[in-house]
């Protein structure tokens, strides 16, 4: 519980993308040093339109001897800076063509990734520009687990993800908010007696059990029932980021004026859910995707 500033996130996401569509050498090549923690990795997987859909993809790997050349940039790419490689999805052949995970060095001639400022400053994201960059065909990932979902896949391993830390947020912002109103006097009684006070925190409770529960079945779905998983990864994410946005700003409203301030730590809160609202897409766009999952 709590908000970590650590590659932690989009490390796992690099590393399951290996584990699950990567070659046995390929395994064994990467997911030792991975998991040992000498080196660290992420995922470039959305682009400018920020749809997290393996149909927004459209960085093209252009075919040569070696394997593919990719040019173009890579957006909302989480530590970029800190990453020694990354797992970038592209098509082959062409913007028409199959989608497919390569993994990049980050010291590959053409490859530049920036961080770029944000309001949370515990969370580092940027882009990955991409000029002639070589994908070496022993390096795009050739397992059995690859095929047309796989991008999809990831994408909604990373929307869960993003819910489970939300949850661990949430669940501290609760706590601390609950301590302040416990603590903070006016007219001669603690602030958490009174019905306007009690009220909201009561309501960030109910949203982050019952988003925490959307978060464990989509997990469970992850592993054993992968038919229901893009269904719970977009509900778990469409809830949390509404409760998380909704925890940061009630709990700024009962710490008063002095909860925007540095002295405060639940300002930290409130920004993390602005990192987190968009990240793999946001309510909006996994509410419609829901809707679309029914036929409507």
């Amino acid at each position: 519980r709590g908000l970590t500033p650590s590659p932690l996130l989009s490390h796992t996401l690099a590393a399951t993308a290996i584990l699950e569509a990567g070659s046995e050498e390929q395994k064994q090549r990467w997911l030792p040093d991975l998991a040992l923690g000498r080196r660290i990795g992420s995922v470039a997987l959305v682009e400018e339109d920020g749809l997290p859909s393996s149909a927004g993809i459209q960085l093209a790997g252009q075919a040569c001897a070696e394997g593919f050349q990719l040019s173009g940039k890579k957006c909302s790419v989480a530590d970029p800076e800190a990453a020694d490689l990354f797992v970038v999805a592209f098509r082959k052949g062409g913007a028409s063509g199959p989608v497919a995970l390569g993994v990049i060095d980050a010291q590959s001639p053409g490859v530049d990734a920036r961080s770029f400022p944000m309001i949370d400053a515990t969370k580092r994201m940027g882009h990955l520009n991409l000029t002639d960059v070589l994908v070496a065909t022993d390096s795009v990932l050739s397992g059995e687990g690859m095929g047309a979902g796989s991008v999809d896949r990831l994408l909604d391993a990373g929307a869960l993800a993003v819910a489970a830390e939300m949850g661990g947020s949430v669940d501290e912002a609760l706590r601390i908010t609950v301590e302040y109103a416990k603590q903070r006097i006016q007219f001669d009684r603690p602030i958490g007696q009174y019905q306007g006070v009690k009220h909201p925190l009561a309501e960030m409770y109910v949203d982050a059990e019952s988003f925490k529960s959307l978060v464990y079945y989509g997990a469970w779905c992850f592993d054993s029932r992968p038919e229901e998983l893009p269904r719970y990864a977009s509900l778990a994410k469409a809830y949390a980021t509404e409760a998380f946005v909704r925890t940061g700003v009630e709990s700024i409203q009962i710490h008063g004026a002095m909860g925007f301030t540095t002295a405060q730590d639940i300002q930290l809160y409130f920004k993390r859910s602005k990192w987190a609202r968009p990240m793999f897409g946001d309510a909006e766009t996994h509410y419609e995707r829901v809707v679309a999952q029914r036929g409507y």
